[in-house]
């Protein structure tokens, strides 16, 4: 784990699901430093990292069943204060002589609250509100110093509290938006119970993150691998802050980027920030390899392979290089920890592995970014002076249009979709731009997050100048989501998707049909590759 955290920050206990990361999540955009442990962390291991507060995630488990995550009992007696949240509360009920049940009816979704009596956490919300319940157990009877404090229709301890010893738990979850009034509970938690500051801001962590990078590269090279996406593009200007021209970025132009990308790298990394760039132009190369190959998950593997061959090749040419910068952001980590552990706790782990290190070639490894949220490396790129048209990318996937074409991919195709995809983005950025306008929100409802353009491997019967035409059709995709977890097709008006079918039929050659995809994920998957 992160050994150079803030002096103040909250320790989040992963018992499961989601609810760890948004938790985190909820605490950092209210400028107070949060990290995801496990839930079996020992006593000892947690007062070595000395956090601030503790805060008890949700869980889809029942705190009796054989196989439900457990937590060091004597946690509580290290004089933090606590915060507990669904399965958080159930599991320090039972822990401080509580007791837990099965309820009749189980309550999910939107639930009234009432309050009752005296209660820190609740302190300035209303005595009746609207909060999100997701559980079938609850606490049937608190543990001795403890006060109900709120109820609900089915359960009589939608929180409990002992002011006393700092310890405070809900039934429901306040990090979710649903739960009307969960900020201001936080923020009762954090600075009126804790006592902590605001201090987990953009311009205290580029101080502290250059200082830490000066720190552990001293006075050696270090070379990164650009591919003009946003993590790496924030790395490449948090690190080349930190150090300068000992700093050499990569970037492998393997010719399936989307129209006018390579362009943008050079413009900005070269031109603004004058970070020293090699830009390999592989494009043939790339084309040659791909010749014929059709089964999308060879064309990954293919161009994943080739990507770390020219880069070492690259990294040779360029000697006496000691570390490698990687765009690992948090998420990475917390994911794969998971996996590891079978998804019970999620162990922070490190992504070292992942990297084809050849044999005899070996670097030390720098990842900046890696207790970052996507969210929080936007913001960061936003503040290291990076365009906007960068920093908010959507995400794209790393073997590029090769996967959006169906089928092999040949020039022709490629020109094809870049120039389509071009302006499904244009008129799209657009549309973004106006509700933007409209509603002064870009989190809008009715909002794009992810749009672009698809070649499948057809080609169908069209009219054009009164003569029949025999060309390729082009599919559009353009969802609504916040994680890429689930996704619904975005309903644009007609006049918009009318616009770019018209364009793309009258500006790209070869185009005679535009097709919009309106299956939501799931069933579907985003790409379609």
């Amino acid at each position: 784990m992160q050994t150079s955290r803030p002096k103040q920050f909250v320790a989040v206990f992963d018992f499961g699901a989601q609810y760890g990361q948004l938790i985190a999540r909820r605490v950092r955009d209210l400028n107070v430093y949060s990290e995801i442990v496990p839930c079996d962390i020992s006593a000892d291991e947690l007062a070595a990292m000395a956090p601030s507060a503790i805060i008890l995630s949700g869980g889809p488990a029942s705190v009796y069943a054989d196989d439900a995550p457990d937590m060091d009992k004597r946690i509580f007696d290290l004089g933090l204060p606590i915060l507990g949240f669904c399965y958080g509360q159930q599991i320090m009920a039972v822990k401080l002589g509580g007791k837990v049940g099965h309820t009749k009816k189980g309550e999910y979704g939107p639930a009234q609250l009432t309050r009752r009596g005296e209660s820190r956490i609740l302190d300035g919300t209303p005595e009746t509100q609207t909060i999100w319940m997701s559980h079938r157990d609850a606490v049937s009877e608190v543990p001795e110093g403890f006060s109900v404090t709120s109820v609900t229709e089915t359960c009589p301890v939608a929180s409990m509290e002992d002011a006393s010893r700092n310890f405070y738990a809900t039934q429901f979850h306040p990090e979710v938006r649903h739960s009307v009034h969960g900020n201001e509970m936080l923020k009762n938690f954090l600075f009126n119970v804790c006592g902590l500051d605001k201090t987990w801001t953009m311009d205290n962590i580029i101080d502290d993150k250059v200082a830490q990078i000066r720190e552990q590269v001293g006075d050696r090279k270090v070379i990164l691998a650009l591919s003009g996406g946003v993590d790496s593009s924030v790395v490449a200007a948090l690190v080349h802050r930190a150090i300068g021209d000992q700093l050499t970025c990569v970037f492998v132009n393997h010719g399936m980027l989307r129209k006018g990308e390579p362009e943008m790298v050079e413009e900005v990394f070269r031109k603004q920030f004058n970070v020293p760039l090699v830009h390999v132009h592989a494009e043939e190369r790339y084309a040659k390899l791909l010749a014929g190959v059709t089964e999308p998950e060879k064309k990954r593997r293919l161009i994943g392979t080739e990507f770390w061959k020219v880069f070492f090749d690259e990294a040779q040419k360029i000697g006496d290089v000691e570390m490698l910068a990687q765009g690992t952001i948090y998420p990475d980590i917390i994911e794969s920890g998971a996996r590891k552990t079978g998804g019970k706790a999620s162990t922070i782990k490190s992504h070292h592995n992942l990297i084809p290190f050849p044999d005899g070639v070996h670097f030390d490894l720098i990842e900046p970014l890696d207790h970052f949220f996507k969210d929080e490396v936007r913001e960061l790129g936003v503040s290291l002076g990076l365009p906007a048209k960068m920093v908010y990318r959507q995400p794209f996937p790393g073997p590029g249009l090769a996967i959006r074409i169906i089928g092999d991919v040949t020039p022709e195709k490629l020109e094809i979709l870049k120039n389509a995809d071009a302006i499904v983005r244009e008129e799209l950025d657009a549309y973004n731009e106006r509700l933007f306008e409209e509603t002064g929100d870009r989190n809008s409802e009715h909002s794009c997050w992810q749009y672009f353009a698809v070649l499948p491997d057809i080609k169908s019967v069209g009219v054009m100048g009164d003569e029949r035409t025999y060309q390729r059709p082009v599919i559009v995709r353009a969802v609504e989501s916040s994680d890429a977890m689930t996704a619904d097709w975005a309903k644009l008006p007609y006049e918009v998707i009318g616009k770019i079918s018209s364009r793309i039929v009258d500006e790209v050659a070869g185009v005679n049909r535009v097709v919009y995809d309106v299956t939501p994920k799931p069933p579907a998957t985003i790409e379609w590759e």
